[in-house]
């Protein structure tokens, strides 16, 4: 499904990171980047609900609001019941929205935050999407203290927030429309491996948003995926021209990006919610007002797993939504 926008603007966006992304090649990037990983709190879940309030607070004061100017306040993150989010939301007064796509979370909430703009339902909605790397690996597989080893199709998740301001009033940049993709199971049960997970989802949300807008593959200045790693990104390329006839031409993935992979101990590169609007609030769109970039779709992938059902030897679904961005 497919969404089309005339009256929906990126007001202003804040990031917040750890020390891994303060020391990858996007750094100057970010708003703020803590030097380590517990952000002056108890525990990473602290730290990362403390990220969004970090990240929220950037904004509002990039913008010249305070929180009670805000209609509605959308968030999500990997944690159980999203509960970064929820503390994070008890310190706003907004109406509240959690949502969950796992990594592909970002997308999710603009499409729902840029539907209310559309609709004249709102008129100034922060979406905020956080990912804890300590925290996640405790959740989903094996807390860090514990040193196991792992495969080089292991991604690395992101540690941090993004926040953006959408509203109706004319701004640099418009979201355009955007595009809700299907669950997709690959049969893969591979926890180590998600590229090979998301590819599936990514090329089909793709494919539909380009027949569903009537666009073709080089309307964009920029496709971008988040988060395959390397090998998921070699590997959309080569599912999307043998199952869609599409050649990927001007393309990064997020995960790519996020770190240096030649230096840092990041395996096939970064994950995570925070991932793919951590690389586009901060580079992409400065890329965009400087007129480096004019039209960009942002595709967020997401692996839908639960440690139980991967826990049963099930496999693990996949997700990806789109949303196209235009500088004005």
């Amino acid at each position: 499904m497919t969404f089309k926008y005339n009256n929906v603007y990126v007001t202003d966006t804040a990031t917040v990171t750890g020390p891994y992304e303060a020391k990858g090649p996007l750094s100057k990037y970010f708003d703020h980047s803590y030097e380590d990983l517990y952000f002056g709190q108890k525990t990473w879940e602290q730290a990362e609900s403390k990220s969004i309030s970090d990240a929220v607070d950037i904004l509002l004061d990039k913008v010249g609001m305070t929180r009670f100017d805000i209609d509605t306040f959308i968030s999500g993150d990997l944690l159980n019941q999203i509960t970064a989010s929820s503390y994070a939301g008890a310190n706003m007064p907004a109406s509240y929205i959690g949502v969950y796509a796992a990594c592909a979370t970002s997308t999710l909430g603009l499409t729902i935050g840029a539907n209310m703009i559309e609709s004249s339902e709102a008129s100034k909605i922060i979406c905020t999407t956080s990912s804890h790397n300590n925290a996640a690996e405790k959740q989903y597989r094996y807390p860090v203290e514990y040193g196991g080893p792992k495969p080089k199709t292991t991604t690395f998740t992101s540690t941090g927030s993004a926040a953006i301001l959408l509203s109706n009033q004319k701004s640099d940049i418009k979201v355009t429309s955007a595009t809700l993709g299907t669950v997709i199971d690959s049969t893969i049960t591979d926890i180590y491996n998600m590229g090979a997970v998301m590819t599936p989802a990514a090329a089909d949300t793709i494919y539909k948003h380009l027949k569903e807008t009537g666009r073709t593959i080089d309307y964009y200045d920029l496709i971008l995926t988040g988060d395959l790693g390397i090998y998921g990104k070699k590997m959309l390329r080569e599912y999307l021209q043998l199952e869609y006839g599409l050649v990927l031409k001007n393309y990064n993935d997020t995960g790519v990006m996020l770190y240096d992979l030649e230096k840092q101990p990041v395996y096939a590169g970064a994950s995570g919610p925070a991932t793919a609007p951590l690389v586009t609030y901060g580079y992409i769109l400065d890329q965009m007002k400087k007129g480096k970039l004019n039209k960009v779709l942002l595709v967020a992938t997401g692996a839908l797993m639960s440690p139980t059902m991967t826990n049963q030897k099930l496999s693990i679904p996949a997700i990806a939504h789109a949303v196209s961005l235009e500088a004005i």
